[in-house]
């Protein structure tokens, strides 16, 4: 006798074996019915930054043109790790991702004592996204013209210049602590709980310096408030090509710090939706509106495979154990 599909499936449900064909089918198919709900993309920095505003354009070019709903939610505070931390507890479900970067996936590591996340351990890279320099920067009306200024301006009086960060513990507040060393001079650290506050007292005068990440910057850089004084990567920025690096202006021959963004997924994600997430971020780094954008935000667009972007954390992550410890910075 012949049996058609819907007679064997009958004879199975009967004898129990359809139950056993059930569980057998039941989770390919909800992982090819992902995504069947809103997508929450953690933010783990307030609203304005470059963390936020990179974040929103892949959230809102996901929804564009993948047709699912992304939805970017701030967690700020810490330094970026309180995000990071939600994210790492979250269910491996494909439903919440973190917009992470060096700041928080390899520094802060090394400088809180009690962080509750393992980085490698806890979470899953999924899709790398742009990487953008460090820049120092001071509002318009300062008396620094130049970056000697401030050292000259350091030297004559320790710890009287001040420089404002998004936080303790972030890649940013780091390139200010080793930029102190490579000049050999004292200068103040003032921690904000993100970019946008420290942004408004630079403006405002109530800190003499800001070091930011370009993207973070870059809309007051180009009208005219803040006063660009160096990057801190290794090369120029393409973005805004005049301002000299670091190591050009003689303070540290192989001063190279810079940050990248990137998204990752509580560790036991799925493969697959690890890698359709992968795929669709990748096409859409592959856009000239979305490379166009990353762009004027000062940061430079750049795919990778889950596996090139997990390497690179992991690089990452241990050359940052090395810099952490030589500076002697910790956070309780």
């Amino acid at each position: 006798m012949t049996l058609t599909r819907r007679s064997l499936l009958a004879r199975l449900a009967a004898s129990g074996g359809g139950l056993a064909l059930a569980a057998t089918a039941g989770p390919a198919l909800a992982q090819a019915a992902w995504p069947a709900k809103p997508i929450r993309l953690i933010v783990p920095f307030p609203p304005g930054g470059g963390t936020d505003i990179l974040s929103r354009l892949v959230a809102t070019k996901l929804t564009e043109l993948s047709h699912w709903t992304v939805v970017p939610d701030n967690r700020g505070g810490a330094g970026g790790t309180i995000g990071i931390a939600e994210a790492a507890r979250a269910q491996p479900t494909g439903y919440d991702i973190v917009m992470g970067q060096k700041d928080n996936m390899v520094v802060a590591p090394w400088l809180y004592k009690n962080l509750s996340y393992d980085p490698v351990k806890d979470l899953t890279a999924v899709a790398h996204v742009a990487y953008t320099p460090v820049v120092i920067v001071t509002r318009a009306e300062s008396k620094f013209k130049t970056l000697k200024d401030v050292v000259d301006a350091a030297r004559a009086q320790p710890d009287a210049v001040t420089f404002g960060s998004p936080g303790n513990g972030t890649t940013i507040h780091l390139a200010g602590e080793i930029f102190k060393t490579a000049a050999n001079i004292k200068i103040r650290h003032v921690p904000y709980k993100g970019s946008n506050a420290a942004m408004m007292d630079v403006l405002a005068g109530n800190v003499d310096l800001m070091v930011s990440s370009l993207p973070s910057a870059i809309a007051q850089l180009k009208s005219g408030k803040l006063r660009p004084l160096a990057v801190t990567s290794a090369k120029r920025s393409s973005s805004m090509p005049d301002i000299p690096t670091v190591a050009e202006l003689g303070y540290g021959k192989d001063f190279d710090v810079s940050t990248w963004y990137g998204l990752f997924a509580p560790a036991g994600t799925p493969r697959d939706v690890v890698a359709r997430l992968n795929a669709e971020v990748n096409k859409l780094l592959a856009r000239p509106d979305v490379q166009a954008a990353i762009h004027e935000q000062g940061a430079e667009y750049q795919a990778m495979s889950p596996e090139q972007f997990g390497t690179l954390l992991k690089t990452d992550y241990q050359k940052w154990k090395g810099i952490v410890q030589a500076s002697g910075a910790t956070i309780e």
